[in-house]
């Protein structure tokens, strides 16, 4: 990891003691052009930054990720395949706004993350996060979030329709919903694996406007009856007032 030029790695203590040096400036110090910026949160394996890079020259491309051996393999095919528009970033997403700067990002992709059924504020959709990816979004920012949980997805739709954030796209079904769009069909390790277990993947694509405040929704959810990975089999229900 330390050997590639693509993946940065910065602890909490340096990160806390030296800053981010090339925060707000990624464009003019790594990538070299003025091309939007594109995340990949809880990248795994990298899948999704990669197979965007490959597609989209013409958009950067940084995965985030905290753990370091998934990241190498993904860091290791943008390097075989010379790749230049993609990086990784090594780091906890709650760290995310010590190493972008306001209006950085223009998208983020949240892809099959754990739902965090009981911990409403480690959800990736949380209004927790999403006040974080705010701060560097560029005004009329996107988000997208693919992911095989109904719980997720649910919870998501929800937030998304009580801060009345601009739905572009939303499917409970995606690869029976008709939608023909090449950027959906890159698939990651774990996304194939539910797939072949008959699971459907869920998809929303939103427009993260300027909010005052964000309202966390108080809805009651059916949690996920089956077992995942990382996940414990769960049958009840919660509410989000975590």
């Amino acid at each position: 990891m330390a050997t590639y030029s693509h993946i940065f790695q910065y602890p909490f203590s340096v990160l806390k003691e030296q800053g981010f040096a090339m925060r707000g400036r990624w464009n003019e110090e790594f990538f070299h052009n003025n091309n939007p910026i594109v995340l990949e949160l809880g990248c795994g394996k990298g899948e999704y930054a990669v197979g965007l890079a490959r597609r989209y020259p013409d958009k950067n491309f940084i995965g985030v990720d905290i753990k370091g051996a998934r990241m190498w393999s993904g860091a290791s095919e943008a390097q075989a395949a010379g790749i230049h528009n993609v990086a990784f970033l090594r780091t906890h997403i709650e760290l995310i706004t010590h190493f972008f700067a306001a209006g950085e990002v223009s998208e983020i992709w949240i892809t099959f993350p754990d739902p965090q059924m009981k911990k409403t504020r480690k959800r990736l959709t949380s209004t927790r996060m999403i006040e974080l990816y705010r701060e560097i979004l560029a005004e009329n920012g996107i988000i997208h979030l693919k992911s095989d949980s109904p719980f997720l997805y649910t919870y998501t739709r929800a937030m998304v329709q009580e801060n009345r954030f601009p739905v572009l796209v939303d499917t409970d079904d995606l690869y029976n919903s008709g939608i023909d769009d090449d950027i959906l069909s890159i698939k990651t390790f774990y996304e194939q694996q539910w797939l072949e277990r008959g699971k459907s993947i869920k998809y929303i694509k939103f427009v993260c406007e300027p909010r005052e405040t964000l309202i966390e929704p108080d809805i009651e959810i059916e949690l996920d009856d089956y077992r995942s990975f990382n996940r414990s089999k769960r049958s009840s229900k919660t509410t989000n007032k975590e």
